[in-house]
C-alpha cells in the first residue's frame, strides 16, 4: 500500500532558509525550536547533498543543500541544521565517494537517492524499486523521508507492564492478518486500528502478550514471482525491512505525517489499557536492497562497507547468512549503535515492550562472518539500561547453519525452542521411543538451558508459529501444499513432523474430525502445561487452516488472513484454549522459574516425580515407548497435580501414587468432548480408585484435593 496522494504539506524548503554545521549526534533528524538538524554516517563520503522536497510526490527537490567536508563533516558524520523546517518536512540524501570501488566495498551512487537509516516515517508514493537499480537517475521514483515531531503525543500515562516472564503467554500474529479478512468486521481491516478492535478477543482468550510479525517499513509493492494463477505474490510477511525506525505505511489507516506515528501508537496504549505487553519481531539480519544486483535505498548508498558483510576475496559480493541476499555486520561499532538506538527508541518513544529478533545468531557473527564467542550486538542489547525491562527473545538459528539454540550469547535472552517443537510434534503424532525429550520439555528443558545457567523462562515454547503448518493443519496433513507460491511447493520445510489423522486436508469423516480435535487439545495442553513461556499462534484457538500452505509468506489472501467465520463456528477449540491458558495461571506450578530438583514440600511430595503405566518406571530406556506420567509436588499453596500423557492408540491403565489425606480428581481429560473436555473449579471429579484409564491419544491432569472426613 503506498501513501496515498492527498498526503500534502506546506512547502517548507525556502531558499532563504538559513543552513548552518549543526550537529553530529543525534542521527537522523531532529526538530528543535528553530528548524531542523539533519545528521548521516558515511565514513568513505566525498560528497554528500540533502535533498528537501516541496511535496511527497514532487518530481525533483525543491532545494539542494551540499554538505561541504570543512563545515558539515564531523569525523563518520555528515550534519547541518535548516532553520526554518519542521514537522511534514519532506528529504532524502544524495551521496557520493570513490567511484568503481565495488572490489572494496563502497557502492556510491550519486544518481541514486537515499532514505535517512534513521527515518522516522517514509513516503513511497514515487516508489519504482526497478528505478533503484542501474545506472539511471531515480529521483523521481525514489522513496523519501519524512521529518517527525515525536513530542506531539499524549499517552495518558502509560507505562510498561513488566509482565514477568513466568506468567507470560505470547500471541504471534500478523498486523494485517489477523484483521484483514472481512469476516473481521472491522472499520480499517489490516491496520493498527484495525488491531484495537480485535482487543476483546486477545482478552477472552487470556494472553498477556502481542508478538506482532515486522512493523518496521518494507517494501510490499516487490513483485517476488507469478504465481500460477497469473496473480502477482509479494512480500507479506514483512521480513524485508528498509526503513526501521519507521511503522510500516501499510498498517495505517490514514497514511499521513500523523498516522505513521499516531496510530501506532494508539495501538500500544490500548493493549496496554487491556493488559497486553507489546513484543515486536525485527529484523537485524538482513535489508531490502539485497544483494548486489538489489536496489540502492539507503545502506548500501551511505556505508556499504559497514553495514553489510561483504566477501573478503571480493568485496563486491554480499555474504548471505540469512537467504535473502545480504547479511548485516551487526558487530561493526556503526550497525552496532544503529540497532541498539533503534530499539531503544522503539521502547522510549513508542512504549514497546520487548522484541524477537530474527534470525538472530546472524547478530553474533564477526567481520569474516564467524561466530563471536563476545559479540558487542548481543551484549550491548542484553546490558542496555532502557532495555533492561524489555523482553528480548532470540530465534536462535540462522540461514547459514549456525544453530545456537541451548547456548545463545548472554543470559537474559529467551530462546524459540526448536527442539520443544519437534519433539511434542513427533510425540503427539505418536512416534516411540521420546518419553526422555519429553519429560524434559515439560520441565522447561533443562538439558538445553541448564548447562548455560540460565532458567526455564530462558525457553519460548511452542508447537506452530508463522513459520510452517497452523495447529490445525499439523493434524489435518502429511505434506505441505505450498503450489500457490509458484515454487513447485519445493519451499517451506519438508519435515513437518505433521499427522493427517487418516485423511489428508478437508473431510466429512466425524470419527477423523473427532481425532483431530483431540490432538489439537493434546497439543495445547502440553504446551500450556510445561515450565518456560508458551507462544500460541494467531487463529489456532478456532483451528484457522492455511490449506496446508506450510510458507505463506508471500500470500497476502484468504490463505493467511485469520477467518473470523470459522473463530465463531469453532466453539469447542476456542473455548478449551482458553480455558487451559486459564489452566496454568490457575497453578503456579506450571509457571514455576526454575527446573526441577526433587525437592519436598510439606506432604512430603517431591516437586516431580516420573512414572510410566505403573509408578515409577517411566520407561526411560524402552524404544517402544509412548507414554509417560509425572507428579508435580504443589508449593506455597499450590495442591499437587498428576499428568498423564498416553499417545499409544489404544487406551491404558495408569497407577497413581497415594497423596496422605487427599485424593485425586479429574480436571482435565482431553478425550473428553465439551465442557468435560477441562472442568471448572470446584468441578473436578473424584477418582474413586488407585488406578485411572486414560484412553488412546489422551491427556488426563488430576488434583489432589483434601478428603472430607480431614478437611
Amino acid at each position: 500500500m503506498k501513501v496515498q496522494g492527498s498526503l500534502t504539506m506546506e512547502p517548507r524548503a525556502e531558499a532563504t532558509s538559513r543552513v548552518s554545521p549543526g550537529r553530529p549526534q543525534p542521527l537522523g533528524a531532529s526538530v528543535d525550536a528553530d528548524g531542523v538538524n539533519f545528521s548521516i554516517f558515511s565514513e568513505y563520503a566525498t560528497r554528500v547533498d540533502l535533498l528537501l522536497f516541496d511535496r511527497c510526490d514532487a518530481p525533483r527537490p525543491a532545494r539542494v543543500i551540499r554538505l561541504h567536508p570543512e563545515q558539515h563533516r564531523s569525523f563518520h558524520f555528515w550534519h547541518c541544521h535548516v532553520a526554518g523546517l519542521g514537522p511534514g518536512q519532506v528529504y532524502a540524501y544524495r551521496i557520493d565517494g570513490p567511484r568503481n570501488t565495488p572490489h572494496s566495498g563502497g557502492r556510491f551512487n550519486h544518481r541514486k537517492v537515499l532514505l535517512d537509516p534513521y527515518s522516522r516515517a517514509n513516503i513511497n508514493t514515487c516508489w519504482d524499486r526497478g528505478r533503484a537499480v542501474g545506472v539511471s537517475d531515480n529521483v523521481e521514483h525514489s522513496m523519501r523521508s519524512l521529518v517527525v515531531d515525536l513530542d506531539d503525543y499524549d499517552w495518558e500515562g502509560d507505562r510498561p507492564l513488566n509482565t514477568p516472564m513466568a506468567d507470560t503467554v505470547i500471541y504471534e500474529a500478523h498486523v494485517r492478518g489477523l484483521t484483514a479478512s472481512p469476516t473481521s468486521h472491522t472499520t480499517h481491516p489490516g491496520t493498527f486500528s484495525a488491531v484495537v478492535e480485535r482487543i476483546p478477543d486477545l482478552q477472552r482468550l487470556g494472553v498477556t502478550a502481542v508478538e506482532l510479525l515486522p512493523v518496521f517499513d518494507f517494501d510490499e509493492t516487490q513483485t517476488l514471482r507469478i504465481g500460477p494463477d497469473g496473480t502477482p505474490l509479494r512480500n507479506y510477511w514483512g521480513y524485508d525491512p528498509y526503513g526501521f525506525f519507521a511503522p510500516h505505511t501499510g498498517y495505517c489507516a490514514q497514511p499521513h505525517l500523523a498516522g505513521h506515528i499516531t496510530e501506532f501508537r494508539d495501538m500500544v496504549k490500548a493493549l496496554h489499557k487491556a493488559g497486553i505487553e507489546v513484543i515486536l519481531d525485527v529484523v537485524f539480519n538482513h535489508t531490502s536492497e539485497g544483494n548486489e544486483f538489489g536496489p540502492t535505498i539507503s545502506f548500501r548508498g551511505a556505508a556499504n562497507e559497514a553495514y553489510y558483510h561483504l566477501w573478503p576475496q571480493d568485496r563486491s559480493r554480499y555474504m548471505d547468512f540469512t537467504g535473502c541476499g545480504n547479511a548485516v555486520n551487526a558487530n561493526h561499532p556503526m550497525v552496532t549503535k544503529f540497532i541498539l538506538e533503534c530499539l531503544e527508541y522503539w521502547v522510549t518513544e513508542h512504549h514497546v515492550d520487548g522484541f524477537r529478533f530474527d534470525l538472530a545468531s546472524e547478530m553474533s557473527r564477526g567481520p569474516m562472518g564467524y561466530e563471536m564467542a563476545v559479540p558487542p550486538a548481543l551484549w550491548a542489547i542484553e546490558l542496555s539500561q532502557v532495555l533492561a525491562e524489555t523482553k528480548i527473545i532470540a530465534e536462535p538459528w540462522d540461514g547459514g547453519g549456525l544453530y545456537q539454540v541451548g547456548r545463545f550469547p548472554g543470559k537474559r535472552w529467551a530462546q524459540w525452542n526448536g527442539p520443544f517443537r519437534d519433539d511434542v510434534r513427533r510425540f503427539v503424532r505418536g512416534d516411540a521411543g521420546l518419553v526422555g525429550e519429553i519429560a524434559s520439555r515439560l520441565g522447561g528443558s533443562a538439558d538445553l538451558f541448564f548447562p548455560q545457567q540460565v532458567l526455564p523462562t530462558n525457553s519460548i515454547n511452542f508447537v506452530t508459529c508463522h513459520d510452517g503448518f497452523t495447529l490445525n493443519d499439523l493434524v489435518s496433513y502429511d505434506h505441505k501444499h505450498n503450489h500457490a507460491n509458484g515454487e513447485a511447493s519445493a519451499d517451506g520445510a519438508h519435515e513437518n513432523f505433521s499427522w493427517n489423522c487418516g485423511v489428508e486436508g478437508p473431510t466429512d469423516d466425524e470419527e477423523v474430525e473427532r481425532l483431530r480435535v483431540q490432538q489439537i487439545k493434546n497439543l495445547l495442553s502440553i504446551l500450556m502445561l510445561s515450565r518456560g513461556v508458551p507462544m500460541l499462534l494467531a487463529g489456532d484457538e478456532f483451528r484457522n487452516s492455511q490449506q496446508g500452505n506450510n510458507n505463506a509468506y508471500c500470500q497476502d489472501n484468504e490463505v493467511s488472513w485469520l477467518n473470523w467465520d470459522q473463530a465463531e463456528k469453532e466453539t469447542e477449540i476456542r473455548s478449551f484454549t482458553e480455558r487451559v491458558i486459564a489452566l496454568r495461571k490457575r497453578f503456579a506450578t506450571f509457571r514455576e522459574p526454575r527446573f526441577f530438583t526433587e525437592r519436598r514440600n510439606d506432604r512430603d511430595v517431591a516437586d516431580v516425580t516420573w512414572h510410566g503405566t505403573q509408578l515409577y518406571c517411566p520407561g526411560w530406556e524402552d524404544a517402544d515407548a509412548r507414554v509417560l506420567a509425572v507428579t508435580l509436588g504443589g508449593f506455597g499453596g499450590d495442591p499437587d497435580l498428576h499428568m498423564i500423557l498416553n499417545m499409544y492408540h489404544l487406551g491404558l491403565d495408569f497407577e497413581l501414587p497415594a497423596v496422605a489425606g487427599h485424593s485425586w480428581h479429574r480436571i482435565l481429560d482431553t478425550a473428553c468432548t465439551g465442557s468435560r473436555d477441562l472442568l471448572a473449579p470446584g468441578q473436578e471429579e473424584p477418582v474413586e480408585a488407585d488406578v485411572i484409564h486414560a484412553h488412546g491419544r489422551s491427556v488426563v491432569l488430576l488434583v489432589a484435593l483434601p478428603n472430607e472426613k480431614d478437611a
